[in-house]
């Protein structure tokens, strides 16, 4: 991974470029910002740039030994520690267990979310946790000398879903780290990286990335069409992985697409029966998907009240969402935007604190139909 492939962010490339020029790597980095700014290609592409051998001014060379191993994700001093399911077959499960995997996701394409990740290793309902064993083998590893590179590089994606064990056993290494080791932590919600991690390591947040940076890495996608780039961008917001789900959707946001329109239908028409039905399918798709389909529903009750308030240059909307909304907008007005809000927002809450999903979906779906006639 090189930092020219990585979109936009200019201002954080050269900042990482200088540490390593200056000799001023710290021990510890924090990569914080939202979804799809580009922190886990960053990481990796800082990561090959510190251990290059030939590395200029901007970038790592890509021809040297190590360049080589990194360019598959297997430099034997590069360590990768991830959320993961525990499958029937294996009792403790770390990171490793998924490894090829996760490089092959990373190869095919670096710009994922969670959703997509536990999709990809076929998680099905299981929540992504990095356990507490996981520990251990951090410990392992970074306890070894180097092989090759002067630097061992951990990178740690989402250490907010860290059993809290692993995070005390983590901090403890963060707080006297093994000697020439790297900790590179990337969350996408810094507050629920615990305090005394957040303490330790150096603060470098992602901002959205500039609409030129992600029109350019657009028009580079080979088949893109050209025609839908410019929506795309917009769509975006800055948001790097949205766009490319634009051009290409996914399976879970289609998914999410329908079960929203089923639940407003069904609203609508008031039909009890099937809102059981739709609330018995919600409950088996697995928490991470279930508070995602939430937070998908927030957005599009925000962007068709801001369709129905006819402020077209503000609405984030793909071409089908639009088509649909022509017809529901007018539902979602100053009556009820709030109390719209305030629904799917408690039933992240109840999810994330474990709440009955059968029970959470059920009660949603019948206070939808109440605010929907508003």
């Amino acid at each position: 991974m090189f930092f020219k492939d990585v979109v936009g962010q200019e201002g954080i490339k050269k900042r990482l470029i200088q540490s390593v020029n200056e000799e001023r790597i710290s021990h510890a980095l924090l990569f914080s910002g939202p979804e799809g700014t580009g922190k886990l290609p960053m990481a990796i592409a800082y990561a090959q740039y510190i251990s290059c051998k030939k590395r200029t001014g901007t970038d790592s060379c890509g021809v040297c030994p190590s360049c080589h191993k990194f360019n598959k994700l297997a430099h034997p001093d590069l360590h990768f520690v991830f959320p993961i399911f525990k499958p029937e077959k294996i009792k403790n499960p770390v990171s490793d267990d998924f490894i090829s995997q996760w490089r092959e996701m990373l190869l095919t394409n670096p710009y994922f979310d969670l959703g997509s990740w536990l999709t990809f290793i076929e998680a099905e309902n299981a929540q992504g946790m990095i356990y507490e064993k996981e520990s251990d083998s951090i410990y392992k590893k970074l306890n070894l000398k180097s092989f090759e590179s002067e630097y061992k590089a951990m990178i740690i994606w989402l250490p907010e879903k860290m059993h809290v064990a692993c995070s005390n056993k983590l901090l403890k290494l963060i707080e006297e780290p093994p000697n020439k080791t790297l900790f590179i932590l990337i969350t996408e919600d810094e507050e629920a990286v615990i305090s005394t991690i957040r303490s330790r390591a150096q603060l470098i947040k992602f901002p959205f990335i500039d609409n030129e940076s992600v029109r350019a890495a657009l028009l580079e996608i080979e088949d893109a069409d050209w025609n839908l780039i410019p929506d795309a961008v917009h769509l975006a917001n800055g948001n790097y992985t949205k766009a490319k789900a634009y051009l290409n959707p996914g399976e879970d946001e289609q998914f999410y697409f329908q079960k929203f329109q089923e639940m407003m239908r069904q609203a609508y028409k008031r039909e009890v029966i099937e809102q059981v039905q739709w609330a018995e399918e919600m409950a088996k798709i697995g928490r991470d998907k279930q508070k995602a389909f939430f937070a998908f529903a927030l957005r599009l009750i925000r962007e068709y009240f801001v369709l129905n308030m006819k402020r077209n240059n503000l609405v984030y909307l793909n071409q089908q969402e639009k088509e649909w909304g022509k017809q529901f907008a007018p539902f979602i007005n100053e009556r009820n935007i709030v109390a719209f809000f305030n629904e799917f927002e408690l039933s992240i809450k109840h999810i994330s604190m474990n709440g009955n999903p059968r029970i959470i979906f059920l009660d949603t779906a019948l206070r939808m139909v109440r605010l929907i006639k508003r």
